[in-house]
Formats: structure tokens, C-alpha cells, sequence
């Protein structure tokens, strides 16, 4: 293999992971306290069925009466798929329980570990 050849080669792979950097720093869940773990339960208020991550939107009522708008990253919907969560899973005013890793910064949000259904049926 000639000289030129080999710098063509290795000017290639990267510019590729030039161009997948962003898509590997964009799915750090650095943000999220993997030590707790929040339990909560509440109305939907939003399902975002889209890439590169679902949402769930959850209002919350506090011990003192208080409303809590949670947000609940997912993974992307193929993943979600496969875990039996399609765009018709959740509708407003659904009733659920989310057990997620909370943000570390204390705000009302975190990954999910499992939603439970009103009707009892959980998704991991």
C-alpha cells in the first residue's frame, strides 16, 4: 500500500468519528444519580414517542399538595419497542408509577428503570 494511500486511509476514519463524536457525547447519563432511585406516581401529561430519546411527561402531587412536573428520559424507539412501549402506550391522564435515577441537580426528572400502568402491566 503506497504512502498516499495509508494518509487517505487514516483521513477517513477520522473525519468518521469526527462525525460520531456528538452521537457518543450525547448519550452520557452523567446527569442522572445512578445511586438513588425515586419512585413516583402521576398523571401523564405528554408522551414524546421520538429519537433520539422518548420522554414522558408526569404531573406529581407532593405530600403537601403540592404539583411536580417530572420528566422522564427514555431510550430511543426502537429500544422502546422492543420493551413493549410503542406511541399509543401512554395518553394524557393516564395514571402511572415511574421508578427512575433522579437528576442530580435535584430537579423533578430522571431515567427510567420501570413505568407501571394503571392496569398493573410494568415496562422495563
Amino acid at each position: 500500500m503506497t504512502r498516499r494511500l495509508k494518509r487517505t486511509g487514516v483521513l477517513a476514519a477520522a473525519l468518521a468519528l469526527a462525525a460520531v463524536w456528538p452521537a457518543w457525547a450525547h448519550h452520557s447519563h452523567a446527569m442522572f444519580d445512578h445511586a438513588k432511585e425515586v419512585t413516583v406516581t402521576g398523571k401523564v401529561t405528554e408522551f414524546v414517542f421520538r429519537n433520539p430519546h422518548v420522554f414522558l411527561y408526569v404531573e406529581v402531587k407532593t405530600e403537601n399538595g403540592e404539583v411536580q412536573n417530572y420528566w422522564v428520559e427514555m431510550s430511543n424507539i426502537p429500544n422502546m419497542i422492543k420493551r413493549g412501549i410503542v406511541q399509543s402506550t401512554f395518553k394524557p391522564g393516564d395514571v402511572v408509577t415511574v421508578k427512575l435515577n433522579p437528576l442530580k441537580d435535584g430537579r423533578p426528572g430522571g431515567n427510567y428503570l420501570t413505568i407501571t400502568a394503571a392496569d398493573g402491566k410494568t415496562y422495563e
